[in-house]
């Protein structure tokens, strides 16, 4: 009985344990996700230049070139939109920007 109480204590406290972990990287938002107003945000990027692709693309974006991380940890490149050749950036909550 005191070894099945053990067991069940340690076992609670690990699982108390994981719930309390909190993670490090921004979470990933869904293509269509509304753009924040004051985007793009300057921030540590986790994105990598493929994902950062993947998500313009996902937006309607479609020859995506010259993808350059920038010193605020923002992507900054060229895509086509709506026939047009646009500036585009990509924050590091996947907020989208064009001009």
């Amino acid at each position: 009985m005191k070894r099945t109480l053990i067991v069940t204590v340690f076992g609670v406290a690990m699982i108390l344990g994981a719930q309390a972990q909190t993670s490090t990287t921004a979470p990933t938002p869904s293509p269509n996700a509304p753009a924040d107003a004051n985007a793009p945000l300057p921030g540590a990027n986790s994105f990598t230049e493929g994902q950062a692709k993947s998500r313009l693309e996902a937006n309607g974006y479609s020859g995506v070139s010259e993808l350059k991380k920038d010193d605020n940890g923002v992507w900054r490149g060229r895509a086509t939109h709506g026939g047009q050749a646009v500036n585009v950036s990509v924050d590091y909550r996947g907020n989208i920007r064009h001009n």
